[in-house]
């Protein structure tokens, strides 16, 4: 049995595709907003429920307006599902984030990606990133799910 290049192709696309995921959270829990902005094409979109923005320049003012609410946030992301189609692509992420805001108690977030992605230059980056938010509440768990999965 042979392989084709294109199933080589796939498989370098999807670690490439992970990596980036990986990068993308790492950034978060370091708060290294060059790295995570690193991350996005030009003209991403990025949608967390609270806050929606359209352009590198706001994504990257909204996501460090959100982060100056926390002094620490780290993301863990779960199991990823991705379809390459050429130069694009479409994948779901499943997270958990925690979060110690700037006042009171911790926070857990469950939630998951709903993700675009565009080969570039310099690689694979979010072309969007829309987060919907399955969980959001104390750590123990005592608050309401305020989603659906699906």
């Amino acid at each position: 049995m042979s392989i084709d290049e294109k199933a080589i192709q796939d498989l370098i696309d999807e670690r490439d595709i992970r990596k980036l995921v990986a990068r993308y959270s790492d950034a978060v829990t370091r708060n290294d907003a060059d790295a995570w902005i690193a991350t996005w094409t030009d003209d991403g979109v990025w949608d967390v429920g609270i806050a929606k923005a359209a352009g590198r320049d706001a994504v990257l003012t909204t996501w460090q307006k959100l982060m100056g609410h926390f002094r620490f946030v780290t993301q863990l992301p779960q199991s990823g599902v991705i379809e390459i189609d050429g130069d694009v692509a479409a994948g779901t992420w499943h997270y958990l984030e925690i979060g110690w805001p700037s006042e009171g108690p911790g926070t857990l977030t469950i939630g998951h990606y709903v993700d675009g992605y565009a080969r570039t230059a310099e690689g694979w980056r979010f072309s969007e990133r829309i987060f919907r938010i399955l969980y959001m509440g104390p750590g123990d768990l005592s608050g309401s799910p305020v989603g659906s999965p699906k």
